[in-house]
């Protein structure tokens, strides 16, 4: 797997949300494949104003403390600085990603499903024994839709780091 160190401006995501764990989604019960089916089934709307329309991203904050506890999942789009999330659609959750340094994971191409769980286990397996640690402000996971093949997909994992 590939991986570059990238510093990032900080982004207004604008989607629908759950919070979950690792534990959780590791069995029957995770609320990752729901959120994503329900995503898909109503892709929300694309706010005036949003920078890159075509950019989904797939963040990961409020973590309660590191791999192993809780955090928030926001599926959704750039959303140009807008101070709240829609009004007519209240299921509808903003999140601001700050501005950090990132280590930037691509996986492999191939089914979309397999090859983000391969990244993330990639992740975690490089955090494990790495001196650069992970700064739990926002994480995400960025997709362009324009041509986008979920059986042919490659997903970058923005991994934000603390300071060396």
């Amino acid at each position: 797997m590939n991986k570059q160190a990238q510093h990032k401006p900080s982004i207004t995501i604008t989607g629908i949300a759950a919070r979950t764990t690792n534990a959780r989604e590791k069995g029957p019960d995770g609320l990752l494949p729901q959120l994503w089916n329900r995503y898909f089934q109503n892709p929300g709307p694309v706010l005036p104003g949003g920078d890159n329309p075509h950019l989904l991203y797939a963040v990961y904050t409020d973590y309660e403390s590191d791999v192993n506890g809780a955090y928030t999942v926001v599926i959704g789009h750039p959303c140009g600085g807008s101070e709240e999330a829609p009004a007519s659609d209240p299921g509808m959750e903003r999140v601001v990603v700050p501005e950090a340094d990132y280590l930037v994971f691509e996986s492999r191409r191939g089914p979309v499903f397999e090859v983000v769980l391969e990244a993330w286990q990639e992740v975690w397996a490089y955090f494990q024994d790495s001196p650069v640690q992970r700064a739990y402000t926002g994480d995400f996971e960025l997709y362009d839709t324009r041509q986008f093949d979920p059986q042919h997909a490659v997903v970058h994992l923005y991994i934000a780091v603390r300071p060396a």
